[in-house]
């Protein structure tokens, strides 16, 4: 049993020097109400992965994030709500943080289970978003905005609304561009 667990042990460090995917279309989520969101299936349309907390003070951007999903959801954009607790400001019970994102903002956009968005346990899209757009999510409602062709992202950090200039710009400029997903 001891030479299992160092073996374990030693094999961490190959585990986390793996290549990550070289597109979004790659990863998986566990779905917040059971299943899985595979990113697979939203090839060819742009993504937008916000990590949320339902109790922050930036968590008003679940209003212009629904917003947006609304308006653009015809053009080809995703929101993808993700829960993280990283920042100790969210439910660890899934149908807690779906009740408050129904009853507050009458979320219909996807949204993931509760994940790790930061440091050495973080869900592999994250690690893959943070080394592809400027480092990992500083705090809740951190925005990575992937083109359609899973390859390319942007980050955006919380202080940047879901309304503002800069972030619709740069999903117009995303769905204008009719590259194919690989």
């Amino acid at each position: 049993m001891l030479e299992a667990s160092r073996r374990a042990l030693l094999a961490l460090p190959l585990m986390a020097a793996a290549p990550l995917p070289d597109t979004a279309w790659d990863f998986r989520f566990p779905a917040l109400e059971g299943g899985e969101h595979d990113l697979a299936a939203w090839r060819g349309r742009v993504l937008l992965v916000v990590n949320t907390a339902s109790f922050c003070g930036f968590t008003q951007q679940y209003a212009a994030l629904q917003r947006l999903h609304e308006a653009q959801e015809a053009a080809g954009l995703v929101v993808l709500g993700v829960p993280s607790n990283d920042f100790n400001q969210e439910s660890q019970e899934a149908s807690k943080i779906r009740e408050f994102c129904d009853a507050q903002f009458g979320i219909t956009f996807p949204m993931a289970a509760l994940t790790r968005v930061r440091g050495p346990q973080a869900h592999p899209f994250f690690r893959w978003a943070a080394a592809k757009a400027g480092g990992e999510p500083r705090w809740n409602f951190h925005k990575y905005l992937v083109s359609r062709d899973g390859r390319q992202v942007q980050g955006f950090p919380a202080r940047v609304e879901p309304s503002s200039g800069e972030l619709r710009r740069a999903i117009e400029g995303a769905l204008a561009s009719r590259t194919q997903a690989s």
